[in-house]
């Protein structure tokens, strides 16, 4: 995959690809040590990298995000990298992947990351505009953990596969966006 080409019609910032080729070095590194992601390869990453912003294609801008269980940075960071201008908190409770996440932010110099570890669960309640999540668990479970952290106004994004259809009740407000390899669960009462 040709990310940039792939990406062409999304609107990012001139830093962008070259903070994605440092997060990228740094993440091949660390995965050689730490295991922070079953992706292995570049393709795979880039493919990653792109399902993770695409969504900057769809939403309207935001003020601020919360990403649940942002892994070794999908979606959270790669959207932070997108975003400079959103305050983004990534909530990952795994000491590894969130000492990962703190070195990329200090080291790509985003002023615009809160890294917090711990489970969502025990974070004091606060009111994002977005609330992201990829790979963690179903929908259910993800309206339930994000209770605490969203008002009428909140969209949320969960980046979900097929069996999304089966996850979504027909009284909750929400549009699928789909692509190739994913579906978009999108959320919110001013859809």
């Amino acid at each position: 995959m040709d990310l940039k080409s792939a990406l062409d019609n999304i609107e990012l910032p001139d830093n962008f690809f070259y903070n994605i080729q440092k997060y990228k070095e740094h993440l091949f590194k660390w995965n050689k040590i730490h295991n922070l992601t079953g992706a292995k390869d570049e393709n795979t990453i880039d493919e990653f990298i792109y399902d993770a912003i695409y969504p900057l294609s769809f939403l309207p801008k935001t003020k601020n995000l919360l990403d649940i269980g942002t892994g070794a940075g999908f979606p959270g960071m790669i959207l932070a990298i997108g975003l400079p201008q959103t305050k983004v908190t990534l909530v990952e409770p795994l000491a590894k992947r969130a000492s990962f996440l703190q070195f990329i932010k200090a080291d790509l110099g985003l002023d615009n990351v809160k890294v917090v570890k711990k489970r969502v669960e025990d974070m004091s309640p606060d009111i994002f505009e977005l609330v992201t999540s990829r790979a963690v668990t179903d929908t259910d479970m993800l309206l339930k953990l994000s209770e605490n952290f969203r008002d009428e106004n909140s969209m949320l994004l969960f980046y979900k596969g097929q069996k999304v259809y089966d996850e979504v009740s027909q009284d909750l407000k929400h549009k699928v966006i789909k692509t190739k390899n994913r579906h978009y669960l999108l959320i919110g009462e001013n859809l």
